[in-house]
Parts: structure tokens; C-alpha cells; sequence
């Protein structure tokens, strides 16, 4: 029998991960299959916790479905790319016109057109660790060089702006802020901003503002729209209907750009290229935005005192700082806690195996710190939008497992 060469993924997959979906999930969903029940504290999607979208959302887009059954401008339709630009125009930024949007599938589609847009080979992208993976994946994928600077655990997980500028060198290209961060829940105030944009300024890169949970902050942190902090750095602001109007499934995002644009003319012709490659975004959840960003905010009713954001938020911080050897900042903003544990207590050399047993013998599913590009194997991300109860009992499971790992490393 004649043999054939396998047929094997391109070298370029080689340095690519994301873990966030990845051994840990597999493993949820056999155990899954098996029958056992298994509580999702790993991704933020807000739709299996009973966070409905607004009425008002649903039915725009169902009235639109009629006229929504072919392409659309490839940037997307008139009516949603202006209620973006006046949205930004409502944050001080008067010049944001129609032209300066492009709405895409999602974020993650709208930050994958912009870095293959960007990166050339061994070009430098700086991304916070901890960091939503896809920006590192993404510039790997690109076969650009992803340069981590360090969210600090000890300043409330904030950057320090010193430590960013140490790890510009001549290939690098862009500055990756994700504010408010996931997966700490850091908010940054606004010297920091002001700090990160003008690094910038100094050193001629781009300005890429991860900014999807803007309006999911608590206790009065005050969220500052990257771009409104210059109008001399160019800027591309990443936002979207997924998190504060509920509706991840329909994959509807934007990409804002601001700054000297006429400086940035060819690299805009790459962007409306990318663009053209992917005909236009999912038609009818365009239909959706002008009404999201108008009106009421019903993400209000979720984030202040008594809302269901919030008072998870507080009873999964709590129960997590009282386990003996877990240290936890609490969220400032966003739906995530990256717990440490103290590795004189829980020496874990290998993070996502520790997860992996974790999700086996409580059927409890978090994800690893390294997941997120995180520089050790103590810490965890844990999403807090299950309800209260469930939080809970969770957070016992957690407990729970980890008296028995610490008890197990006594006897032995």
C-alpha cells in the first residue's frame, strides 16, 4: 500500500496558544459527556448565568432581519458606525466621524485584522501579563514577537509605566493596554494612562485600547477612555456589545481610530484590505448597536450595590481571602478574580495540571494563571457570574480541595 505524508499545521502555529480553551476544557466536556455537572467558572459568558439581553436589543434586530440578508458595507452599516463615532463624540472626542469605525465580529476579529494589518516579521507588540491570550496569540500568529510587560500584584495589579519603557526597542510597534483588565479587574487611574500614552508619543507606536468592559466598573472607579487622553498619539480603541449588553453570541464589536490618521494612511489602506478579505460582519447583529448605545444602560442595574454583578463580585472575593494561602485583589472593574496562592502552602509546580485536578475531583472549572501569559504557576482565574449560592458552593469545593492538597503535603 502506497504511504502518504501526513498532512501537518503550518510552523507558524508552532508558538501559538491559547490555553484558555484548551487540555483544561477538553477535559470538562468528557467529564461532561460522562454525566457529571460540572460548574463553569473559566469563561466569561454571561448567557448560561441568566444575564439576559436587553429586550430593546432583540427586537431592533429582529425588526432589521428583512433588510439584513445581504452584505453590508464591508466596514459595516451607516447607522451603527455613526452611533459608534457619537458615542466617542459624547467622551469628548469631537472629531470622531463615520470613517474613523469599522465594526467587525466580535473584538477578537477586529484585533486579529489589526495586528496582520501590522506586525511584520519579528516585529514587537508590548501586551500586559497577565493578558487576554488572544493578543499574544494573534501576534505570534503574525510572527511578530510578543514582549510582556508586568501587571504589578503588589499596586493593585497595575503596570508600571517605567517598566514598559525598559522594553522598547526598534521593532517595537504598539502598546497594548486592556482596560479595565481582564484577568485582574484592575482599573487604571489616570496617571498611568496618561503615563502609558505618553510613553507613545515619545517612542512613535501605536496605542491598541482593549476597552470591552468600559462600563463594568464598581465603587466609584472611574473608567478613562484611552483616546481621549491625546490627540497627537494614534489610537485604535477596541469595544463591543459582548459584555455590558449581554450578547457575546452575536459577535459585535468595533474598532474606533483616533489620532493623526495622516500619518497613518497606508497602514489604514491594510486596515480597509482586511476589511474587503472578510466581506462585512454578521449583518443583522450590526442592527444592534445604535440601539445598545443609545437609551438606558441596563448594565447599571447589574453593577451598583444590591446588583447581581456586584454582590457576586463581593461574596467570591470574600469567601476567596478567607481560605488559608490565597491572597486576591478585588476587582475594581469587569467579572474576574486572579487569585494567588501562597507557594509555601501550595508549592504548584505545574498550574494547569493543578487545575485539571482540581476539575476532576471537585467538578469545579477555573483556568490557570499561565493561561494568560502569567510569569508563575500560583495564581488562577476565576469569573464571578454564577449567582450567589452557586458561588458559594463553589468556593467550598475550592476550599475544600485545597485543604486536602496542603494536608496531603504535611503527611507526605
Amino acid at each position: 500500500m502506497e504511504e502518504f505524508e501526513e498532512f501537518t499545521q503550518a510552523q507558524k502555529l508552532r508558538n501559538v496558544r491559547y490555553d484558555v480553551r484548551g487540555p483544561i476544557a477538553e477535559e470538562a466536556a468528557r467529564l461532561e459527556q460522562a454525566g457529571h455537572r460540572i460548574t463553569k467558572l473559566n469563561i466569561g459568558n454571561m448567557a448560561p448565568f441568566g444575564f439576559e439581553a436587553p429586550d430593546s436589543i432583540l427586537v431592533d434586530m429582529i425588526k432589521n432581519l428583512p433588510t439584513a440578508q445581504g452584505y453590508s458595507d464591508s466596514k459595516g452599516i451607516y447607522s451603527a458606525r455613526t452611533a459608534v463615532a457619537q458615542y466617542y463624540q459624547t467622551k469628548g472626542m469631537k472629531d470622531a466621524d463615520v470613517e474613523d469605525v469599522i465594526l467587525g465580529n466580535g473584538v477578537s476579529e477586529l484585533i486579529t485584522m489589526t495586528l496582520q494589518a501590522l506586525i511584520n516579521p519579528g516585529d514587537e507588540i508590548l501586551i500586559p501579563a497577565p493578558d487576554y491570550p488572544l493578543w499574544t496569540g494573534i501576534t505570534a500568529l503574525c510572527q511578530g514577537t510578543p514582549v510582556h510587560y508586568i501587571c504589578d500584584e503588589y499596586n493593585h495589579w497595575w503596570p508600571d509605566p517605567e517598566e514598559i519603557e525598559s522594553k522598547i526597542t526598534s521593532r517595537t510597534k504598539a502598546l497594548v493596554l486592556i482596560n479595565p483588565n481582564n484577568p485582574t479587574g484592575a482599573v487604571y487611574p489616570r496617571e498611568i494612562l496618561e503615563a502609558m500614552v505618553d510613553i507613545c508619543r515619545r517612542h512613535d507606536i501605536m496605542l491598541l485600547a482593549d476597552e470591552i468592559y468600559e462600563k463594568i466598573t464598581y465603587d466609584g472607579a472611574e473608567m478613562i477612555n484611552a483616546c481621549t487622553l491625546s490627540d497627537d498619539v494614534f489610537t485604535i480603541t477596541f469595544s463591543g456589545l459582548s459584555k455590558t449588553w449581554r450578547v457575546a453570541g452575536f459577535r459585535s464589536g468595533w474598532m474606533y481610530i483616533s489620532g493623526p490618521k495622516h500619518r497613518a494612511k497606508n497602514y489604514l489602506e491594510g486596515l480597509s484590505l482586511m476589511s474587503n478579505l472578510r466581506m462585512c460582519p454578521n449583518v443583522p447583529a450590526q442592527h444592534a448597536i445604535q440601539t445598545a448605545l443609545g437609551g438606558y444602560q441596563s448594565i447599571d442595574e447589574f453593577i451598583y450595590p444590591g446588583g447581581r454583578l456586584y454582590e457576586q463580585r463581593n461574596v467570591a472575593y470574600k469567601l476567596l481571602a478567607d481560605i488559608e494561602g490565597v491572597q486576591v485583589e478585588q476587582m475594581d472593574g469587569a467579572m474576574y478574580l486572579f487569585p494567588r496562592l501562597d507557594p509555601e502552602i501550595y508549592p504548584i509546580e505545574n498550574d494547569e495540571a493543578f487545575v485539571i485536578e482540581l476539575l476532576r475531583q471537585q467538578k469545579i472549572l477555573v483556568s490557570h494563571g499561565r493561561a494568560f501569559n502569567w510569569v508563575d504557576d500560583q495564581h488562577f482565574r476565576l469569573v464571578a457570574l454564577p449567582a450567589v449560592e452557586e458561588l458559594e458552593e463553589a468556593i467550598a469545593g475550592i476550599a475544600d480541595f485545597l485543604a486536602g492538597y496542603r494536608d496531603a503535603l504535611i503527611r507526605g
